[in-house]
């Protein structure tokens, strides 16, 4: 059932709105300097390129991160600024935007001395792959299903706890089991701040996570989603976030942070943000 490679979608929209979130969170974390566990539960291989035969076989890098990536020097905000510097540095010298970083190295770059990285990765070719592109010594590389690893590995010894929770879903009953672990992770470590994503797709299946989410104990929880203007006649009309225990104002934030990027000539794609589980 392992099939998913990100290697094809890397740099999409839901990219976009998925590094967007994790670049937001972990700098207003880190405005305190008590150290944070990180967790990554589908860390896939870690760094892509963009111009490798996958990456151009679909080519949503093209109307994803290329296309902010294209306007950058009119985003002049500090959450923006904080995103672009991970592009800025694996690709300074180079013409265009070609190497794209998945969320290890987003972890990586913010990495400070006093915080814990711990990436999971069941696949054993993207396990590998991790284990080549992951920059720093004291990461923790865990070869193993990261739903049940993260439960086995809470609370952490750090005071604070950040988990992004990413299945491809390519097995329908990843909707349940990432909603299921959300709850336990929440039961095992109340105050820790957990970004889930998931695909919105025409069969309406990520539907499942966002019921047992409402319906279970763990919040708050904000559902923040993409949608595209002309969705496809098949595959993923929009991206979500769900997070529980937000920082202050974190969805302000990140609504202004991805209006000046939404528009028809960029991302073509609408936002809304709600609370799934109220405060």
């Amino acid at each position: 059932m392992l099939s998913y490679l990100h290697a094809y979608h890397a740099g999409n929209i839901a990219d976009v709105q998925k590094h967007a979130a994790l670049s937001l969170t972990l700098s207003m974390m880190q405005t305190k300097p008590s150290a944070i566990a990180c967790f990554d539960t589908h860390a896939g291989r870690g760094l892509y390129d963009l111009q490798d035969e996958r990456a151009r076989k679909t080519a949503e890098a093209d109307s994803g991160i290329q296309q902010v990536w294209a306007v950058r020097d009119t985003l002049v905000s500090d959450d923006w600024q904080h995103f672009l510097q991970p592009l800025e540095a694996l690709n300074r010298g180079g013409a265009g935007l070609r190497y794209y970083p998945g969320s290890p190295r987003w972890f990586c770059h913010w990495k400070r001395a006093q915080d814990a990285l711990t990436l999971f990765e069941l696949h054993g070719n993207e396990n590998d792959q991790l284990h080549r592109k992951v920059p720093l010594p004291d990461v923790r590389i865990r070869h193993e299903d990261g739903l049940k690893g993260l439960l086995r590995s809470l609370p952490p010894a750090a005071p604070r706890l950040l988990v992004l929770m990413d299945p491809s879903y390519e097995i329908r009953s990843d909707y349940a089991d990432t909603a299921r672990t959300l709850a336990r992770a929440w039961r095992q470590c109340r105050h820790g701040v957990y970004l889930v994503w998931y695909p919105i797709l025409l069969d309406g299946g990520h539907q499942v996570l966002l019921d047992l989410v409402s319906e279970g104990q763990a919040g708050p929880v904000i559902r923040h989603e993409l949608r595209l203007q002309s969705p496809p006649e098949r595959g993923m009309i929009g991206s979500g976030m769900l997070v529980l225990n937000p920082p202050w104002q974190w969805q302000h934030r990140l609504e202004a942070m991805l209006a000046p990027v939404c528009g028809a000539d960029i991302l073509a794609s609408t936002q809304q943000w709600d609370w799934l589980v109220p405060e």
